[in-house]
């Protein structure tokens, strides 16, 4: 017996037969009156797997790959739960209801109770990179569904590329008053100096101390995939001199974010995050070293994404001319 019924700016349909249920959105009434009767039609209804249960077996057959991914990934998929429903079957999951969480993820708002906030349009593609793979095994590997519902879904705009870098006054701050506080607020701040001076990343720069070799004058950085190889990054002398008496740091990469921007906001710092320390660094490096000797230090597999790191005003370029 089909069941047909408005559903936010559409119709869902919903079959039921031999205890097992099957439901499906179109833009139509009438598309619903025609999967229904194609369904009805059939002998039986084939087992449907929920979301859940896809969320489940990505985070235990596929997040395990990929490094410290877990915590990220098992919050992302318990997100996208609370906003479709834990025993929703995953063939409802189609294009218009994904478009349905783009739109409420970047405008934000109330659902059952909770208020969500907005979210750029960089980080509403990040998360369906994460839900898109999962979908994309459900069909093609797993074959729980039928169709892959992201096709003809609108991806949002990326954020603009950041152009702000960090300046001296600033960073001196941030390296006295940091440093002052002790604890791993001084830790978080000593992988902040190491990051200005060798362009290194947060998870990256709080490791360095126990991956630098003096005697190579080299910095072996453990991969981010379980399969992948570590990296050898090359130093500056600023950097050796920093790193020859720098003790390893014991603060995780996530509470070392959280820490840093607690850190900014009780300064009175604005507009800037750790992550442009990276671009600070390569900034002052370009000048002082060729682009090719710079993508050494940058590990850009194309030399041309180094320009979205390298922010020297033209003020500041013609100056030195």
């Amino acid at each position: 017996m089909a069941y047909i019924g408005k559903f936010r700016e559409g119709w869902r349909v919903q079959v039921q037969k031999d205890g097992i249920r099957l439901s499906k959105t179109f833009p139509t009434k009438r598309e619903c009156q025609a999967w229904a009767t194609a369904q009805e039609s059939k002998k039986t209804l084939a087992a449907t797997h929920t979301l859940r249960q896809a969320c489940d077996k990505y985070l235990k057959t596929v997040t395990p790959q990929k490094r410290n991914a877990q915590d990220w990934e098992s919050h992302r998929m318990d997100m996208f739960c609370l906003y479709f429903g834990d025993g929703t079957p995953l063939v409802e999951i189609d294009s218009a209801a994904i478009g349905h969480l783009r739109d409420f993820r970047l405008s934000g708002g109330i659902l059952n109770g909770v208020e969500w906030s907005s979210v750029s349009g960089s980080t509403v593609n990040r998360e369906f990179t994460l839900l898109r793979h999962m979908l994309k095994l459900a069909h093609e590997e797993w074959k729980w569904i039928e169709e892959y519902p992201f096709k003809g879904v609108r991806m949002p705009k990326e954020n603009p590329s950041r152009t702000k870098i960090w300046r001296w006054q600033q960073i001196r701050r941030v390296l006295r008053d940091g440093a002052r506080r002790g604890g791993k607020t001084a830790e978080v701040v000593k992988a902040f100096h190491i990051a200005l001076r060798t362009s290194l990343r947060l998870q990256e720069a709080l490791a360095a101390p126990a991956g630098y070799d003096s005697k190579r004058k080299t910095i072996t950085i453990p991969p981010n995939k379980v399969e992948a190889l570590p990296e050898i990054v090359p130093t500056t002398s600023a950097a050796r001199r920093l790193l020859a008496t720098m003790p390893r740091l014991g603060v995780g990469p996530n509470e070392a974010s959280v820490l840093f921007s607690e850190l900014c906001r009780q300064m009175g710092i604005k507009g800037l995050e750790f992550k442009d320390s990276r671009a600070t660094a390569l900034t002052h490096m370009a000048k002082r070293m060729e682009m090719v000797t710079l993508q050494k230090f940058s590990r850009h597999k194309d030399i041309r994404k180094l320009t979205i790191y390298y922010r020297e005003t033209a003020e500041e370029i013609s100056a030195r001319f």
